[in-house]
């Protein structure tokens, strides 16, 4: 909100690390060996969750470096991904919380804002989704989602103590299509209107972003109306 012209904050008296998120880049995230069987050919995937110092910096620097959105801390509760055929690393992943706020997101689920403030914790935002850039491989993109959907849940209850049941995802018009989060049955359900959350009189312009949905839990509503 101070950055947004809001309120007025007095300068920090000490530093909390919040301005240092850029990573350092070294040979850990170099390119490697192009990989190029289609996905059914990969054998089982690994979903590794990100839970060691060197995984994390591992993630991102891979984000920073190969993710067109670069890196930075992700927002409330999290999880991340590494993923792996055998020894050959693939794909990285990043979860975090939702969006405050989502018109097309909130009609399709039905709840009171009431509701909404109760429950959002249960709805998942996948915020980073990065096939690495020497992987081509059909059908990956969605393989990897929809292990990623079977796991999450488990792996969230570990972490945290209780599961979500419904999965966001933001895909930028112009640039990309959706097209892995269509083959894996994620619901389009509206685009955003390209403002940033806190801009009231449309003076910071966003890029339009389509909204996908992934319900994880077949009652997902119910679950997300209970006051």
């Amino acid at each position: 909100m101070h950055r947004d012209g809001l309120i007025t904050l007095p300068p920090p008296q000490k530093g909390n690390g919040n301005g240092r998120t850029r990573p350092r880049l070294t040979s850990a995230s170099d390119p490697r060996e192009p990989i190029t069987l289609p996905a059914g050919a990969l054998g089982e995937l690994l979903f590794r969750p990100v839970n060691t110092r060197k995984d994390s910096s591992l993630w991102n620097e891979l984000i920073e470096r190969y993710h067109y959105l670069g890196y930075k801390p992700l927002p409330g509760a999290q999880i991340r991904y590494l993923v792996f055929s055998g020894p050959h690393l693939l794909a990285a992943l990043g979860f975090g919380a939702a969006a405050w706020a989502l018109a097309p997101r909130d009609r399709f689920i039905g709840w009171t804002a009431e509701q909404r403030v109760h429950n959002l914790h249960l709805v998942v935002n996948n915020a980073r989704f990065l096939i690495l850039p020497w992987v081509s491989s059909q059908n990956l993109a969605s393989r990897v989602l929809a292990g990623v959907a079977r796991r999450l849940p488990k792996d969230w209850q570990t972490r945290y103590g209780y599961q979500p049941v419904l999965l966001e995802t933001f895909v930028e018009q112009g640039r990309f299509h959706g097209t892995c989060y269509r083959a894996g049955n994620w619901i389009q359900v509206g685009q955003t209107q390209g403002r940033g959350k806190l801009d009231r009189h449309t003076r910071y312009p966003l890029p339009v972003k389509d909204i996908f949905l992934y319900p994880l839990h077949k009652r997902f509503r119910r679950e997300l109306r209970t006051s």
